[in-house]
């Protein structure tokens, strides 16, 4: 009987495919993790045995750095968010719900706009003007394929867990086949009344790229801000929270706060008045307890 450890890179019909430094094995989960109440989600790194006939079984779940999405993926250390110029819409709102859940749950961003060869002239020139501003802020930004082609995998190192994320019908596992031309992805239509795509990822799996993996997950394709705490939202914007040290107040919320200095910001332009307009309409939602209409 021996014990090896690995990554869980998929999971099928209660069965955990996990890569080890031999190869992938496909092991079996013990009836521990259900008498602990316990599932292990891909990504996880894992500990496995493997008895003297042969059989696998999974027996341990090591440390997580973090558990997000449904299905979830564990380990994440970075999100390619895919957003589209067209087929669906490209939404400045629903860029900030994402980038706003991520910033919670602690993992760095990249943006990638898709479908640019669908969408011409003035109205490409302005959503690639709005990224700028997010490209400003710190988040990088990808509006060419082929750049997105050659860079992606020099910038997943060794170990990491990148996960793609977006709206349905974004591209997400158009760009993963390009990425890895073995994924073999199924990819969905979109329906022209709503506006998005079909889920067409219906389950988790890890691909490897570059030095480490690159998920694609339905799990990420409506975000849900209602568990955040009012009084941190503001955190989560990362330009409100770099100019919050200049505020008068400790705790500023940005709101009417005399000696703020996000409003400050915002009325010389520096902060983008639509990020503002999503931040008031984030709290409603918190306070209110609900959903955006489009995110349901």
């Amino acid at each position: 009987m021996k014990l090896a450890e690995g990554t869980v890179v998929g999971l099928i019909a209660g069965y955990y495919d996990v890569e080890t430094a031999a190869g992938i094995v496909r092991t079996r989960a013990r009836g521990v993790f259900r008498q602990k109440k316990q599932k292990p989600a891909v990504g996880d790194r894992v500990e496995i045995q493997i008895d003297d006939q042969g059989m696998s079984y999974l027996v341990k779940i090591l440390p997580r750095l973090n558990r997000i999405g449904r299905p979830a993926v564990a380990n994440v250390s970075h999100i390619l968010l895919v957003i589209s110029a067209v087929e669906p819409d490209f939404s400045l709102e629903l860029l900030d719900h994402f980038l706003i859940f991520f910033s919670w749950q602690k993992v760095k961003v990249t943006i990638y706009l898709s479908k640019t060869d669908l969408l011409k002239g003035d109205k490409l020139a302005k959503i690639k003007e709005d990224l700028a501003y997010y490209q400003k802020i710190g988040y990088p930004v990808f509006t060419d394929y082929h750049d997105v082609e050659v860079k992606i995998p020099q910038l997943i190192k060794e170990g990491q867990i990148w996960t793609l994320a977006g709206q349905s019908g974004a591209g997400k596992s158009t760009l993963l086949n390009h990425l890895k031309k073995d994924a073999n992805q199924v990819t969905g239509a979109i329906s022209a009344s709503l506006n998005r795509g079909k889920h067409t990822t219906r389950k988790v799996e890890l691909f490897k790229l570059g030095e480490g993996f690159l998920a694609d997950t339905p799990g990420f394709s409506s975000i849900d801000l209602t568990p955040i705490k009012l009084n941190e939202l503001c955190n989560y914007f990362v330009e409100f929270k770099r100019a919050s040290s200049k505020c008068k107040f400790r705790g500023c919320q940005h709101l009417k706060e005399p000696g703020c200095e996000v409003k400050k910001l915002l009325e010389e332009g520096q902060i983008m008045q639509h990020r503002y307009d999503d931040y008031l309409a984030m709290r409603t939602e918190i306070s209110e307890g609900r959903l955006p209409e489009y995110l349901k």
